[in-house]
């Protein structure tokens, strides 16, 4: 099993690429069920969920390429033969429920495993169950699986989130574009992924306004056509390089970032000390005089602060100037990281959904454990700014959601490397 291994090393300066997202691309990659056109997405992460979804949609009869060293995605469904997501696949990822909405649109029934993924607390699919139901599906569950049927095809209704979803969202706009009359979304996920599928699917011939507000609503067409679209760069890798020099100083830019992916955590770096700016290429980040500041931060949706960012901000916390809290409002037992930063030094108070941390000058290198996707990568940014070795053990979670973290920090200076064990 893989660790990485992390020597603090001062200042990091110089430029990091920001990858394609990891949350739209899984969510544009079902979208392809949807017409019997082909489907090519531009700027997509190489990363091991990609390979997941990838692995789901051939298995539905979804034919793809994948070209210019996996950046380019070439889908084609003209014919599914396959109306079974099973569980093998799918329990290794959650977003594979996405498949879903698309499968019942077009195909009228589809049988899909309960999904899987990282362990951060309960993350239910009724609402994605709701969301058919909804526009006129049935839904039985048995043994493990999905079983739903749409006879004589998906009809247009109202979908009425009791709370925000972002994959609930997700699926009930994959299913909607191809229901007979108009459906509404609302109390709709506002996040740039939704915006971004709602421009891959109007590409592809649908009808949709209001995508980035909480009413979102859509007229049915009778077929969907191709198209090429790139998708949108990730907030949540954009936010992750952003904190590395946030925490060990020095200047990184981050090519491709965009200032309003991120607006609402960018605001909590001004509060801490850290100077953002928009730059020719895409947003620089410096930190030059002392250390950053505490600063309160309370996870929400989008526009909100992301909770995929909670543990990477955590990190920088750890050894800043004063007591700063960290409320988690979107998912319980998502706090597994700060044991981990304890080993390290970090002063970390744990009560509930509430994190109370109190900076320490230095951290201390340490052997750590990745418990989850995002806890795995702060533990490699507290590393980063640590005295001495810290290894990070169990980074599969990692490679879900980063790729080629080592080269894009060791590019502005890191001392990061890879250790590959049998």
């Amino acid at each position: 099993m893989d660790r990485i291994v992390v020597t603090g090393n001062g200042q990091l300066n110089g430029q990091i690429p920001i990858a394609g997202a990891k949350n739209a691309c899984l969510t544009l990659m079902p979208a392809t069920l949807l017409s019997e056109e082909p489907l090519t997405l531009t700027n997509a992460p190489r990363l091991s969920d990609i390979a997941t979804m990838s692995a789901l949609l051939r298995s539905l009869g979804t034919e793809i390429t994948s070209m210019q060293g996996g950046k380019v995605l070439a889908m084609s469904s003209h014919g599914i033969d396959n109306h079974k997501a099973d569980y093998e696949i799918v329990r290794k990822m959650r977003a594979s429920i996405l498949v879903l909405g698309p499968m019942l649109a077009r195909e009228g029934h589809a049988v899909v495993s309960l999904p899987g993924g990282c362990a951060i607390g309960a993350r239910p699919v009724d609402l994605h169950l709701r969301a058919m139901e909804a526009l006129g599906a049935e839904m039985d569950l048995r043994d493990g699986y999905v079983h739903a049927t749409a006879k004589g095809g998906l009809k247009g209704g109202i979908v009425d989130f009791p709370i925000v979803s972002v994959g609930a969202t997700e699926n009930a706009l994959l299913a909607a574009v191809l229901a007979k009359g108009t459906s509404v979304i609302r109390n709709a996920a506002r996040e740039p992924e939704i915006v971004d599928l709602v421009h891959c699917l109007r590409r592809m011939g649908a009808q949709i306004e209001g995508e980035g507000t909480s009413e979102i609503t859509i007229q049915g067409v009778d077929r969907l056509g191709g198209a090429t679209h790139p998708v949108v760069a990730d907030r949540i890798e954009l936010g992750t390089y952003m904190l590395a020099p946030a925490i060990c100083g020095g200047e990184v830019e981050l090519l491709g970032g965009r200032m309003d992916l991120v607006g609402a955590f960018c605001e909590k770096l001004d509060a801490a000390g850290i100077t953002v700016r928009e730059s020719e290429n895409g947003i620089t980040v410096s930190r030059h005089n002392g250390r950053a500041q505490a600063v309160d931060v309370t996870t929400e949706p989008f526009p909100g602060f992301p909770t995929d960012l909670q543990a990477q901000m955590m990190a920088l916390l750890c050894t800043a100037e004063g007591t700063s809290v960290l409320e988690e409002k979107i998912f319980e037992n998502r706090f597994m990281h700060a044991p981990e930063l304890q080993r390290m030094g970090a002063r970390i108070d744990v009560h509930g959904g509430t994190a109370r941390v109190t900076g320490v000058e230095k951290l201390k290198g340490a052997p750590v454990m990745a418990t989850d996707l995002r806890a795995s990568v702060s533990l490699i940014l507290a590393g980063l700014a640590a005295e001495g070795e810290t290894i990070v053990n169990r980074v599969y979670h990692l490679d879900r959601g980063y790729e080629h973290v080592e080269d894009k920090l060791s590019a502005v200076g890191a001392k990061i490397e890879r250790i590959h064990e049998a």
